[in-house]
């Protein structure tokens, strides 16, 4: 009754069913391993993010696991050199952040986010940038990793980036600290503070839970086709009969 699986039309169907299967539990196992990674990624920035401040000359060489770490450091704003990274959406409003250099007692200097300004998605910067505070000033902030985006992306360009990278102000600000400060404090007239982490955990976990659900759904399909198949041959021998 069963021999009909083996003809080339049953074959493929079996085979497609595999491989399909196949497919989906991998996509499930990568939604899976990224559910995982987040929660990694989440429980550093827990640990950074209730930790004792860092001194910023602590940090001498890029380190992802000092994501969200609360860095202080004290220098001078340059009023000169002020930076606008574009589209950066806040709450349904469209804006930019600005990052203004603030040179170290070290000489170095350290990118320093200050804050959210609401601005239109326009090809020029903004005109009504607060500046940065005057004379010596002590700040306080979360450590942010550079961007792995591309030089076109990081490079500032008419006072504008589209993503922050340290590597790529050195020849405009000169020697940099890896990484830059999401501002927390001292508050700045004109601009919103940084926001806090996004700690959930995505859908990726849903994701994963799904694909598992297709790749059983193609198999319980197969079954399905299969024993519709022996139930119309059956049928049909026993109306010969």
């Amino acid at each position: 009754m069963y021999r009909f699986l083996l003809s080339p039309r049953w074959i493929g169907l079996a085979l497609f069913v595999v491989l399909m299967s196949g497919l989906f539990v991998r996509l499930g196992m990568w939604q899976h391993d990224r559910y995982e990674q987040r929660q990694s990624e989440n429980a550093t920035i827990r640990g950074n993010y209730t930790a004792e401040p860092l001194p910023v000359e602590r940090i001498d060489e890029f380190d992802e696991d000092l994501a969200w770490r609360t860095v202080t450091a004290t220098g001078t704003f340059d009023p000169d050199v002020q930076v606008v990274v574009r589209f950066r959406p806040r709450d349904g409003r469209t804006g930019v952040e600005v990052v203004s250099p603030l040179r170290l007692d070290s000489g170095r200097i350290l990118l320093v986010n200050r804050g959210w300004l609401a601005a239109d998605n326009s090809s020029a910067a903004p005109q009504d940038v607060p500046p940065p505070p005057h004379g010596p000033v002590t700040v306080v902030g979360w450590w942010q990793p550079d961007s792995e985006a591309g030089a076109d992306t990081t490079t500032p360009r008419d006072g504008q980036v589209r993503a922050i990278d340290s590597r790529r102000w050195s020849d405009l600000v000169g020697p940099t600290v890896p990484g830059h400060l999401a501002l927390t404090s001292p508050e700045q007239d004109g601009l919103e503070p940084a926001q806090e982490p996004d700690l959930g955990s995505g859908p990726s976990l849903f994701y994963s839970i799904q694909w598992y659900f297709f790749a059983g759904l193609a198999l319980l399909g197969y079954v399905w086709f299969v024993r519709d198949e022996v139930k119309n041959r059956r049928s049909a021998a026993t109306t010969s009969s």
